[in-house]
């Protein structure tokens, strides 16, 4: 992967970008992603944030190299710290963290959000708790794509402003994935059915304390609004 061509799954984080937009990427780490926004046209300006000593100076050379520092500014910033007021930021793309941990990055400095109409961030993990920040913070998902890469199945959430109703299958689900039931999808949660069910028999043998009797209530809970789903 390098700024000319990018995994599939940024490369799927990429597509949703809209054309002229200004860019904030956090957690760059390379800054493959501006790079490649910049040189396929899709955008002039961008902002690249790393809170990593090292990929924060490993972004300042990538971008350097690719001849693009009128066009990609590198910060070394905490999450939103890195979008300045003039930056007029509009798109953020957050990639390649756990769910908690994006919407940590969202909560932190909600105040960096006020011009930005779109959100793209692709959880590794955990998507549901980025559907649950939205539905409390009046964004609504415009799209969702689910993917397999080097036997690892990613999400990308497209969010933009707006208020939505979400039931719980489609909180932990995505609306928009359910909808679909792609293969990958499928292949995702029968996975998912099977670990619960794993956990569900070994906590069978445990002493039943009230706490191992909640566990039991949540994932049967969890197996049958999920079994339901994917039938």
């Amino acid at each position: 992967m390098n700024a000319q061509k990018l995994s599939k799954r940024l490369e799927t984080v990429a597509s949703f970008v809209p054309t002229g937009a200004i860019v904030a990427d956090i957690g760059s780490d390379h800054a493959y992603l501006p790079c490649y926004l910049v040189h396929q046209n899709i955008v002039n300006k961008a902002v690249a944030g790393e809170v990593v000593k090292g990929p924060y100076e490993s972004a300042l050379r990538q971008v350097k190299l690719e001849g693009l520092e009128d066009k990609v500014i590198v910060r070394l910033a905490d999450g939103l710290q890195a979008i300045e007021d003039n930056d007029q930021v509009d798109t953020i793309t957050i990639a390649g963290m756990g769910g908690p941990l994006i919407v940590s990055i969202l909560e932190k400095n909600p105040e960096a959000l006020t011009s930005v109409t779109r959100l793209i961030l692709q959880p590794n993990i955990h998507a549901k708790v980025i559907r649950e920040w939205a539905l409390r913070n009046e964004w609504a998902i415009l799209d969702e794509v689910i993917l397999e890469e080097d036997e690892k199945i990613y999400e990308v959430l497209v969010l933009q402003r707006g208020k939505m109703k979400l039931n719980e299958q489609q909180i932990i689900l995505g609306p928009h994935l359910v909808a679909q039931k792609s293969n990958t999808f499928m292949k995702k949660w029968t996975r998912e059915i099977d670990n619960w069910k794993r956990v569900l028999q070994s906590i069978e043998q445990a002493e039943q304390t009230p706490e191992i009797v909640q566990k039991k209530k949540e994932l049967v809970h969890l197996i049958s609004l999920v079994e339901e789903a994917i039938k």
